[in-house]
């Protein structure tokens, strides 16, 4: 597609609403995965950790 002003390429021909909600949908559960691997890591440091200082691991 060719747009010749800024206010075609937001509105992309009629199909803003779905490809900028699919954009939005797409950043969002991105930035969710990016939490969770954030929370996931620091579990399993916490639990490296305490592996290491007690000798024996806690159940997951």
């Amino acid at each position: 597609m060719n747009w010749q002003t800024w206010s075609e390429f937001i509105h992309m021909g009629g199909y803003a609403l779905y490809v900028w909600g699919s954009f939005g949908v797409t950043a969002l559960l991105i930035a969710g995965e990016i939490v969770l691997l954030g929370a996931h890591r620091r579990k399993a440091l916490t639990l490296a950790r305490r592996t290491v200082q007690y000798g024996k691991a806690e159940r997951l």
